[in-house]
Order: structure tokens, then sequence, then C-alpha cells
């Protein structure tokens, strides 16, 4: 079972590289191409930050160790964050118009198949503590950050026609902000209630269990 844990991982990492890199490649032939602009996208951020904790979380398995407290937060909140990007995507721009210099395999890896199997991750994936429920608001500070710093930059960067001010008001915008911000608030919750399960663990312990006060962890 450790291997399971090991080698998804790491696979579901590279493949966030490999699609990051591919759309970067073709971006740049873009004659408005802006190398920040690019890692402006909360969808590029998202997947290279849970990259990161995968092939973290994959070392400590490697290694036998316990996961820190604080990487097992990080893992929460990033798969709230890739969970709310395959939601957002789907829902509101799929349909849009796409860039010449879109790679469309890319494009689902990193808005469908990772959120995809992050969601699956965290919920499969026992190799974790319980998150207390006072950690919640840890996992808004980076969409807050990253909304308040993308809407002040201004420069004609707008990431995603729902943040597009000039054409939709401020009303607007604000109103979909609002509603993401509503469901990850909502989905973060469900990350931290679901903490407290565990369904596969790397020993190979497949069933849920229960800590000493009946509460399932």
């Amino acid at each position: 079972m450790k291997a399971l844990f090991i080698v998804l991982r790491l696979a579901a990492a590279l493949a966030v590289v490999v699609a990051v890199v591919a759309q970067l490649i073709s971006s740049m032939a873009a004659p408005d191409f802006f190398f920040f602009n690019f890692f402006g996208y909360f969808t590029i951020q998202s997947n290279l930050l849970i990259a990161v904790t995968f092939v973290l979380g994959a070392g400590f398995v490697a290694r036998g160790g316990t996961q820190p407290h604080w990487l097992v937060v990080s893992r929460g909140a990033t798969a709230t964050y890739l969970a709310t990007t395959g939601v957002v995507y789907n829902l509101l721009l799929a349909n849009g118009p796409v860039s010449d210099y879109n790679v469309p395999w890319s494009n689902d890896i990193l808005h469908k198949w990772i959120p995809l199997f992050a969601v699956l991750e965290w919920i499969l994936f026992g190799d974790r503590t319980r998150i207390a429920w006072g950690r919640l608001g840890l996992f808004l500070v980076y969409p807050v950050i990253w909304l308040v710093a993308t809407l002040l930059r201004g420069q004609g960067f707008v990431p995603y026609p729902f943040l597009n001010v000039e054409e939709l008001g401020w009303g607007v915008v604000l109103l979909y902000c609002l509603g993401i911000a509503a469901f990850i608030a909502g989905m973060s919750a469900l990350v931290i209630w679901l903490s407290r399960f565990r369904v596969i663990e790397p020993t190979g312990a497949d069933t849920t269990r229960l800590d000493r006060a009946g509460v399932a962890r």
C-alpha cells in the first residue's frame, strides 16, 4: 500500500509539471505573453502548490515517518483549492472562448484530472491527522490574498472573465467573488470534516477507525 501512495502522488506531481511546462511553452509564442501573468492564474498556482504537497506526502510515506501537521493542513488547503479550480472552470469557463495557444490536454490535466485526483486523494488516503475546526480560516488566506492582489493589480490583466470589472462592473464581480468564497468556505469545512476519517492507510489498514472519544478519525 505504501507503494500505491508514493507512485500515485509522484505521478500526479509529474503530470502537473509536464502540463504547466507544455502550456508555458505554447503561451510564450503569443505576442502579448508576459511571464508573471502566466503564473498569476489561480489554476497554475494552485496546481503547483498541490504538486509540492504530493511530493512531500510521498516522501514521508517512503521514509515511514508521520506527516507534520503543517503538511496535513497544506494538503487539505490545496485539495480545497483544486476542487474550487475544477468546479469554477467546468461551471463558468469550460464553454467560453479558447486561446489559440491553449494546449487541450494540458488544460484537461490542470482543470479536470488533477482536481479530481486531489479530492479522491484527500478522501481515500488516510496518512494524516485530524485538522481542528479553528484552522478553517487558514484555508481562506491564500484565495483572499490572490483575489485582492489580482483586482488591485489591474494593468489589463484579467485572468478570468468573471473578474472583468470593466465589462461586468464591480457589483457583478463582487457577487461572483462572494459566491466562490462561500464555495471555498464550504469545501474547506468538508475537507476538515473528512480529515476525521481514514479509508486507506499506508500500512494497508483499509477500515475507518474511531479514536477513544468515539469520533471517526
